[in-house]
């Protein structure tokens, strides 16, 4: 769609495109907690029998497709599978919100059935359609199907088209937006912004989380997808939102800032504790974990990273909103980047024309530039190793978790050749030891590593000398490492050791310790493929039991109607080698009920028997007391265990996303005898994170 045209439309879409808002201070009462997403209507019996009948007719269909033999069907089935999911989960899960959602989804059976009959023929039409397509994939986390929405340009070639600029838009929070309403919605409406000659991808996020978490998740796999589907430049890709998309625009753009062209963060927060005080008037009393756990998305405390994602942001100056890109404007002055913020006249939660012509400019104009990638000096700001890169530098390893930590590497660049340890001068005379050709400067990390692809590195190198300097400390420390391969290729890693100085190393990070994408808390397991393993056998204590299966139940419920997918459930008794290499296992019970947690309980720090549950020096009686925790599965040190748990934020978080963040660190004791609430899982009698070497934290 033609600027002009979109400008025009944008009126007309912008009461249907806006976010629902949370209830304010009446949402800031943990003991009356109204339920997200609200019960559904009725649906009468005649059009439910009409539904089932075709979501009959959709799934046999299904199955006939799951039988062919040829890549090509089994690549093309998610898209079909989404609208068998959409309708049958709204029907199951009393999630029609009015009679027009009944009306959406008898279109989407029709669609479902049309696009399966076009598959069992032969003749798939929709990959090659231009304007408004709906797509699916199979998600790793829990192999449920996803969907994702997409606006594909009239310019786009299918056969043979040049790789194509592609944005991200994040949606709005919407209480109802079920997948019924999220597949009718990327049908028919194609945004706020569709530029010219540009794919814009519309993810589902799995519901109305900020795209966090699995949602986070959700934005990379719909991404991958249509990356494997169609011709996107991957130097031409950024983020956008509006509202909570404004929140995950910001997300995206500190923790992933060299993947985009540029973000467009609109309204929405940006951080959690300050957000929370001036937008919901809440008064917050954080425990000490939690108050650390708000750096995983407290996007201000990654404000450097900016530095390689060029942003563009929008507020209206009377939306309360605003606060977020205040905070960020604020955040990024500490490291003198000066915030591009257009501000729409007298706007409230909505942009008005003439902010929208600035803000497309500016997006253009960086995409004709594309991503930067030949950078020669990089800067990462993060807490956690669940968010490491930049460029061509990798955190390996951090002194710990949690706390700033800061890393800038710099290549120097000299009008002569390094060789050996000597450089000579134009006239070719030697002049004594050669310069570093990289300075790399640390806050609380101990393990980097370098790496430039081939033809990429910027130095004309033999042996290379990088001169390591933390920050605080008087004087840094030279290291020689091999320069460039022949190739133009250059990798090395360094490793501080214990007696606190740098060495080159093979392994950064050898022998059990926090790494990236196994550095905890609770929450990341849920970030990649796992399953739930229920106990069969008996509990040693009957409050333990009880307990046990109501949060397991409770989990089930609660991953469906807050991540839209199915977990996967297993018996402890069929738990096979497979599922050990491939999954991360969340074990459900203690140590007599659950055979899994036998085996691997002599292999954690925390130690359950039938009498106690011990932490370091620490007691709690078993008879009312059970340890949660997260740890490198004994039986596969690559995934992770979890041991009686779910994502750990409950009920009361669902009212305002910024408050979807980790409620527990890597493991906690429970007190039984108080009931599992909307905020915790009972009372939580101690809490912490292990250390960087999954080892209980000495006082």
């Amino acid at each position: 769609m033609p600027r002009t045209a979109s400008l025009l439309a944008l009126a007309s879409i912008v009461a249907l495109s806006s976010p629902s808002f949370a209830d304010g201070e009446k949402d800031n009462h943990p003991e009356n907690v109204r339920q997200i997403p609200r019960a559904g209507i009725e649906v009468p019996a005649d059009r439910e029998a009409a539904l089932r009948s075709g979501l009959t007719s959709l799934q046999q269909k299904i199955g006939r497709l799951n039988q062919a033999k040829d890549s090509l069907t089994k690549d093309l089935l998610p898209d079909v599978m989404i609208f068998e999911r959409a309708v049958r989960c709204a029907l199951d899960y009393d999630e029609f919100f009015s009679p027009k959602d009944i009306d959406k989804a008898d279109q989407l059976i029709v669609e479902g059935n049309s696009r399966a009959d076009q598959l069992l023929s032969g003749q798939a039409h929709w990959p090659n359609q231009s304007g408004l397509v709906v797509r699916g994939y199979i998600s790793r986390i829990d192999h449920t199907v996803q969907p994702y929405g997409l606006v594909m340009p009239e310019t786009y070639a299918f056969n043979h088209s040049v790789p194509t600029r592609c944005d991200l838009w994040f949606h709005g929070r919407g209480e109802t937006l079920s997948e019924v309403n999220f597949l009718w919605d990327r049908m028919k409406n194609p945004g706020r912004y569709t530029p010219d000659h540009t794919i814009v991808l519309h993810p589902y996020g799995r519901y109305s989380n900020a795209f966090k978490f699995a949602g986070e998740v959700d934005v990379l796999e719909a991404l991958e997808d249509a990356q494997r589907r169609y011709r996107i430049d991957e130097d031409r890709i950024s983020v956008r939102g509006f509202s909570m998309g404004g929140a995950a625009c910001w997300q995206f753009a500190v923790h992933y800032p060299d993947r985009w062209f540029a973000a467009n963060p609109g309204a929405g927060f940006s951080e959690t504790p300050q957000f929370l005080k001036f937008f919901q008037k809440e008064t917050l009393n954080p425990t000490p974990w939690e108050k650390a756990l708000w750096n995983l998305y407290d996007c201000d405390k990654y404000a450097v990273n900016l530095t390689y994602c060029p942003t563009v942001a929008y507020s209206g100056e009377n939306d309360i909103q605003k606060q977020a890109a205040d905070v960020m404007e604020t955040a990024l002055k500490e490291h003198q980047i000066r915030l591009r913020h257009v501000i729409g006249a007298k706007m409230g939660h909505r942009i008005d024309d003439v902010s929208m012509e600035i803000v497309e400019a500016g997006m253009d104009s960086l995409a004709k530039r594309g991503r930067v990638t030949d950078v020669t000096e990089v800067k990462l700001q993060t807490h956690t190793l669940k968010y490491n890169r930049m460029h061509w530098l990798t955190v390996d390893a951090l002194q710990e978790h949690w706390q700033p930590s800061h890393v800038s590497a710099e290549i120097h660049q000299y009008p002569f050749s390094v060789r050996n340890s000597n450089y000579e001068t134009d006239s070719g005379s030697s002049v004594g030891p050669g310069p570093d050709v990289m300075t790399i400067l640390t806050t609380n990390v101990c393990g980097v590593s370098i790496s430039f692809d081939a033809g990429t590195c910027p130095v004309d190198v033999q042996l290379a000398g990088i001169n390591l300097h933390e920050v605080g400390k008087k004087a840094g420390q030279r290291i020689t490492v091999p320069g460039p391969e022949s190739d133009g290729s250059w990798r090395f890693r360094l490793r501080k050791k214990d007696n606190g100085t740098w060495t080159a190393a093979s392994d950064p990070t050898a022998g059990l310790r926090k790494s990236h994408n196994l550095q905890g808390p609770i929450d990341d397991a849920f970030m990649n493929s796992f399953v739930f393993v229920r106990p069969t056998g008996k509990a040693a204590n009957d409050a333990a039991g009880k307990w046990v299966a109501a949060e397991l139940d409770r989990a089930i419920v609660h991953w469906r109607r807050h991540f839209r997918g199915d977990a996967r459930v297993v018996n402890d008794t069929e738990v096979t080698d497979e599922l050990i290499q491939s999954s991360n296992l969340i074990l459900w019970g203690d140590p007599a009920s659950n055979s899994i947690i036998a085996r691997v309980a002599d292999r954690l720090p925390i130690k359950w028997t039938d009498k106690q549950v011990s932490v370091g020096d620490r007691t709690f009686n078993s008879a009312d007391h059970a340890p949660i925790l997260i740890y490198p599965n004994p039986l596969n040190p690559k995934r992770y265990v979890v041991v009686n748990s779910s994502f750990t934020f409950r009920e009361f978080a669902y009212l305002n996303n910024a408050r979807q963040v980790p409620m527990l660190p890597d493991w906690a004791v429970v007190d039984l005898r108080t009931p599992p609430g909307n905020v915790w899982p009972g009372k939580v009698v101690a809490a912490d994170f292990f250390d960087e070497q999954w080892q209980l934290k000495t006082k």
